[in-house]
């Protein structure tokens, strides 16, 4: 079996290649990869190499498949894996396999990665339990389960203290207030997503200083779908504030219970911390790209106050089980993330391009041969394309925003990579 993949032979050195796949073993499945969203993780690991914990030392003579957010459906079982597994029946992928060695799909590996049309599940994913059954509508939201169950896991992460008897409780406060600092971006809204669907706060302020990110936030995920679900949503663009600490204060009545910080920045680790109320949880969601980022904060505030801090990074099998739950019974809808998407060709264009990310979540269909377009775009797109001008068509009858009947007229008619055709077609 060939696959068409984007593998990593060196920092910065990203290739599309076409190459044999091993046979699988008995204990092994191969999959059809069918998207996979575009993640800042990824670039990370492109920029830096061998350099990056994730990535082998020997990827110069053994290149790696990058990409980790994927989802598919599975082409070949292994002999031992008959019982448990079918063909045809969709999947997803939990990259975090936790090992001691610290490689994980997407990063590690020369048969397995999101940006490729087929890859061999290993036994050890397996072995995980982290092949994981997807009964979702669409493929990009399987795509999209990653992405949101590290935003699931940073929910799960915050913790409360009743400091009258020292019980607690953990996860966000429910009915409590909600910052999410920094939160026009792709994990920002997927935090919106989640804040009412799944943790039950009472209110989120979102902020940025970036006004057409805020716009398009609040264009996908507008606060009067927020209180539909209970939760009063509000978009702040803090460079038009001449005071934000007391901007947020007054918006939250005095603090917020929880905090997300969304972007690496000491400034708003800082602005986390004037924010809380007491026994207020801050979550350092944001990785840096550096090893070494000084942050201050108020030990006395830490003392009397009880505020605390603590910082999630990935998530574990449980919390994609839980996303992919919450999405099948639609209590969640990630469409609102996805603000692109791209073909296998364009891909290490949209990686590279996360120097300066822009729009949101960029889902990537790895068989077809479409270049990387804004789903706001389609329709000057399809004046030179029937395909797109339905597509616009179908987005707009849909709210604006990308969806599984979109996705299925693109897979059903979009042209496809160089020796790759439709299920079923000769």
């Amino acid at each position: 079996m060939k696959t068409t993949a984007l593998r990593l032979h060196g920092a910065m050195d990203l290739r599309l290649e076409t190459f044999e796949l091993p046979e699988i073993t008995a204990d092994e499945v191969l999959l059809r990869v069918e998207s996979d969203t575009v993640c800042a993780s990824t670039y990370k690991a492109v920029k830096q190499g061998s350099g990056h914990k994730r990535v082998p030392e020997d990827i110069a003579e053994h290149p790696v498949i990058v990409g980790h957010e994927m989802c598919g459906t599975i082409e070949k079982v292994g002999a031992n894996l008959k019982e448990e597994w079918k063909v045809g029946q969709r999947v997803v992928i939990q990259p975090a396999l936790k090992l001691e060695s610290g490689y994980d799909p997407g990063y590690s590996y020369r048969y397995i990665g999101g940006n490729a049309t087929y890859a061999v599940v290993p036994k050890i994913v397996l072995d995980r339990g982290c092949l994981i059954p997807f009964e979702g509508d669409a493929f990009f939201k399987g795509s999209l389960v990653e992405s949101l169950g590290c935003i699931l896991r940073a929910y799960k992460g915050c913790y409360h203290t009743d400091y009258s008897n020292y019980v607690r409780t953990d996860g966000a406060k429910r009915g409590g207030r909600l910052a999410v600092l920094g939160g026009a971006g792709p994990m920002g809204i997927g935090a919106i997503v989640l804040a009412s669907g799944y943790a039950g706060v009472g209110q989120v302020v979102v902020t940025d200083i970036n006004a057409e990110r805020l716009a398009e936030a609040e264009r996908k995920f507008t606060p009067a779908a927020a209180k539909a679900q209970g939760t009063e949503l509000i978009y702040l663009n803090t460079a038009n504030v001449e005071d934000p600490v007391a901007k947020l204060k007054e918006l939250s009545q005095g603090g917020f219970d929880d905090v997300f910080v969304m972007v690496p920045s000491p400034v708003l680790f800082s602005m986390a911390e004037a924010i809380c109320r007491e026994d207020g949880c801050i979550n350092f969601f944001a990785g840096p790209a550096v090893h070494d980022l000084p942050g201050s904060l108020n030990l006395y505030r830490v003392h009397y106050d009880g505020i605390h801090v603590v910082g999630t990074a990935g998530s574990i099998p449980e919390d994609t089980v839980d996303v992919i739950h919450l999405i099948e019974q639609n209590k969640i809808d990630p469409s609102a993330i996805v603000s692109h998407i791209l073909g296998l060709k364009d891909a290490a264009a949209a990686i590279f391009g996360m120097e300066k990310p822009s729009g949101a979540k960029k889902v990537c269909y790895t068989h077809l041969d479409i270049p990387m377009i804004a789903v706001d775009e389609l329709g000057e797109w399809g004046k030179k394309d029937p395909l797109y001008a339905k597509l616009d068509e179908i987005v707009k009858k849909n709210g604006g925003i990308w969806c599984a009947e979109a996705e299925r007229y693109l897979l059903a008619n979009a042209p496809r990579i160089a020796g790759d055709y439709p299920e079923g077609a000769k």
